[in-house]
């Protein structure tokens, strides 16, 4: 007679109880997505080191004024800022980068708006009277007119500075100038056509209301607006009245 011999039988695995599942899932770190992960600091590093370089250039602004471009030291500029000397080179080179990007972001944006106007359909004065106003009125009483006065005295000794002040405000300045006072020769407004050679003889009074303002107010305070328009007069007629 075969003996049977009974294999030992294995217990079947026990299905995990739903909320067992549930509850080792709630212990599971969730994964996030690296790139939400990581734009939020990249955005706050780009939004502090603006802020930073802001501060430099404005306290950059306050020790030219205060000193003069020659006499500012870097240490100056950093104590003022509150940053470490150090952290301006990780945003300027020298004092000449910072004195140009007072340039680049006060006077260029204003000068490039002015320099492209609207097409004009009434007389040429009325565009370089608004042309004229909105500088004064922008440069002469504000802190860009600073820049321009530290541009006059020290521009000589630094013409790196005057160099790059030339080139992104002055040429386009005269450029448009030039091509108002061509058309207001083309449309008889102004007879004498030698004065398409010296635009700037038509922007001299704006330069002499900034100049002005810093060395001669508190004397004889100035209307450098109603001084421009008696310029025009002289350039164009005087306006007739009805």
């Amino acid at each position: 007679m075969t003996k049977r011999t009974d294999k030992p039988t294995r217990p079947s695995p026990q299905r995990p109880h739903k909320a067992a599942i549930r509850a080792a899932s709630a212990k599971t770190p969730k994964v996030v997505s690296a790139k939400l992960a990581e734009t939020r600091p990249v955005a706050n590093r780009a939004e502090r080191s603006a802020e930073r370089r802001a501060a430099i250039v404005e306290a950059a602004m306050d020790e030219f004024v205060a000193r003069g471009f020659a006499a500012t030291r870097l240490d100056d500029i950093a104590k003022r800022a509150g940053v470490a000397k150090g952290t301006l080179y990780l945003h300027f080179k020298d004092k000449e980068s910072m004195f140009e990007e007072l340039i680049r972001t006060a006077l260029v944006p204003l000068i490039s708006r002015l320099a492209a106007p609207p097409t004009i359909t009434g007389p040429v004065r009325d565009a370089v009277e608004g042309f004229a106003e909105i500088f004064i009125r922008e440069v002469a009483t504000t802190r860009r007119g600073d820049i321009i006065r530290l541009i006059v005295s020290e521009g000589p000794r630094f013409p790196a500075i005057a160099d790059f002040y030339f080139r992104e405000v002055v040429s386009k300045g005269l450029a448009a100038m030039h091509r108002l006072v061509q058309l207001a020769i083309t449309r008889g407004e102004i007879r004498q056509k030698e004065l398409a050679r010296f635009p700037q003889l038509i922007v001299a009074p704006a330069i002499v209301a900034v100049i002005w303002q810093s060395l001669f107010a508190r004397h004889a305070p100035l209307d450098g607006i109603a001084m421009f328009k008696v310029h025009l007069d002289l350039i164009f007629g005087e306006r007739r009245t009805t």
